[in-house]
């Protein structure tokens, strides 16, 4: 019996690698993504630690060294806050990057697939019609044979 070969194998064996390629990258994208916003969350928890002391030395004996220390760390941490803000900006416009690459490649993977299952039934029915030949030839060649044994 006759053997499938898919010429552009090769091909469809480089879609598949490019495809595990790219959801790697989607999966390294996606956990520096929840790395930065892991870090806006620990900065914002420091935020709201540094208000919280802000409050308490406002109320009760007021420390007015105490006061300006948690007004400036306030300060910084908003601009720490904004810079990290600008990073998970960043790993999200790389996460939708990765994305879009995975699903490229694996467009163009379910494209080269599609095309290999046409050839495939392509094969199928070439067979089929072979094998349909064959027979019909050999039945021919049997009712041919029987013809000529009885005019004999």
């Amino acid at each position: 019996m006759a053997r499938f070969i898919y010429r552009m194998q090769n091909i469809l064996d480089i879609k598949m690698k490019l495809e595990e390629a790219a959801r790697q990258e989607y999966g390294e994208a996606r956990h520096a993504l929840t790395l930065e916003e892991e870090k806006l969350d620990k900065l914002n928890l420091r935020k709201e630690e540094y208000h919280n002391l802000y409050l308490e030395a406002l109320t009760g004996k007021l420390d007015f060294l105490k006061i300006q220390e948690c007004e400036n760390a306030i300060d910084v941490m908003d601009d720490l806050i904004d810079t990290q803000e600008e990073q998970v900006r960043k790993a999200s416009k790389n996460l939708e990057k990765a994305r879009q690459k995975l699903n490229t490649v694996m467009q163009e993977r379910k494209m080269h697939e599609k095309l290999k299952e046409k050839k495939f039934d392509e094969f199928l029915a070439e067979l089929n019609a072979q094998e349909n030949k064959e027979t019909d030839e050999v039945v021919s060649y049997q009712f041919g044979s029987k013809a000529a044994d009885v005019e004999e």
